[in-house]
């Protein structure tokens, strides 16, 4: 049987969960992931992952931090004077904001905190500095 290796598109069915057991994501219900390996187009773990697994293999396996999304970068971090804000925003705790930086490039962005006169807004990917668990069944090779 065939082996899933360098540029072939895969079909995968998965879960992913942070280590506390809080689930994050799945295909469960609908289609399933698919990718060609190598391409850079899932991240590096998980890519890494398939390599070698035959149709119908299931495997459950912790991608670290550092090969997920990276650790938190404290410098996308930021306290913001509420009087920097547009007056049609209403920043509340766990609302998605776009922001631009120096150079006009935009930047999602979530508020992680409200104060009378400012907030703090993570520029960070929800999933950096957290070591990410999968299962995955891996479907087809194409």
């Amino acid at each position: 049987m065939s082996k899933a290796k360098e540029n072939d598109k895969v079909k995968v069915h998965y879960t992913g969960r942070l280590t506390t057991g809080e689930e994050f994501d799945s295909s469960s219900g609908s289609q399933p992931l698919e990718f060609t390996v190598g391409s850079g187009q899932v991240i590096l773990g998980f890519d890494q992952a398939v390599r070698g697994m035959e149709v119908n293999d299931k495997k459950t396996f912790t991608i670290p931090a550092i090969d997920a999304y990276g650790s938190v970068n404290h410098d996308l971090i930021q306290r913001i004077d509420k009087s920097f804000l547009p007056e049609n925003i209403d920043a509340q705790v766990g609302k998605e904001l776009v922001a631009s930086d120096q150079d006009g490039r935009q930047m999602k962005v979530k508020v992680t905190q409200v104060e009378d006169d400012h907030i703090v807004i993570d520029g960070n990917h929800p999933l950096a500095g957290k070591d990410l668990v999968f299962d995955i069944k891996l479907v087809e090779i194409v």
